[in-house]
């Protein structure tokens, strides 16, 4: 099996000891995202809503480095910080999703890194 590592100044850099996306045979697999700006580094200010919609759209920059699309993912984790959220995290995370969705579970978790209060892991599909 040989891997290939994926990485694009387009999202959040690694900010450990962990590439953006590892591809593997036909699959993807992208890091946890937390709502990092990708050019300050900084965690975006804002409602849930708002964090939500930067993890996709670092996801969405993730992939797009992989010539793929949210369209090719085929399983997500979201982590969550409060279970309250998740209708909120819900709702903008479906917005992103309008045909087959993909597989995902959902956690709630006791603290995420640089206190974001949501996370999203993605496998996507190269086929």
């Amino acid at each position: 099996m040989t891997k290939e590592i994926v990485s694009t100044d387009q999202a959040p850099r690694a900010i450990g000891p962990y590439s953006q996306a590892v591809k593997a045979c036909k699959l993807v697999f992208l890091s946890g995202q937390i709502p990092l700006d990708p050019a300050s580094g900084e965690l975006v200010a804002g409602t849930i809503e708002d964090q939500t919609a930067r993890v996709m759209e670092n996801l969405k920059a993730v992939l797009a480095a992989c010539q793929l699309s949210l369209a090719d993912i085929v399983k997500t984790t979201i982590f969550l910080t409060d279970m309250a959220d998740f209708a909120k995290v819900n709702a903008v995370y479906g917005s992103y999703f309008s045909q087959q969705p993909p597989a995902r579970s959902t956690v709630q978790v006791a603290a995420l890194p640089k206190g974001a209060r949501v996370e999203i892991e993605a496998v996507a599909s190269q086929d």
